[in-house]
């Protein structure tokens, strides 16, 4: 069985995500971990407690849309650094056949201009990018 790490946060819940989570279950029998990192949104000022219940609230509606379609996930909320969150998952042990990682689009993700995609690249495990629309701070 192959297991995906799903890294998200303001596009968790956006279409294209959810297409290729289904897309890699319908090709082999898959397990999905969702890992929301805690980011401060950039056009709001919001507590680290509310950020971290968004991220929780985010984490707790992705799992329940996976699980109506039958897909098998587990999730937790991470560090507001996305390498950070993946780094601490892996200090864990956890193993993945790949990251998807899903991000805004070039211009408007942070995570991109962090240079996201090759930094988690560089930790040997294949990564899948997908670019999607964010999700309303409030969910």
């Amino acid at each position: 069985m192959r297991r995906y790490l799903i890294v998200a946060n303001q596009t968790l819940a956006a279409g294209a995500l959810l297409g290729e989570v289904r897309r890699l279950h319908e090709t082999a029998p898959s397990t999905f971990h969702v890992l929301v990192p805690a980011s401060h949104p950039s056009d709001h000022a919001w507590a680290d407690g509310q950020v971290l219940a968004i991220a929780q609230r985010r984490l707790e509606r992705c799992l329940a849309m996976l699980a109506e379609r039958g897909i098998e996930a587990d999730g937790e909320v991470g560090d507001a650094s996305p390498i950070d969150a993946i780094r601490d998952v892996l200090a864990r042990g956890e193993r993945f056949d790949a990251i998807v990682l899903s991000t805004l689009r070039p211009g408007v993700s942070r995570w991109l201009k962090l240079d996201a995609v090759s930094r988690i690249r560089g930790m040997g495990i294949p990564v899948i990018h997908v670019v999607g629309e964010a999700e309303p701070a409030d969910v």
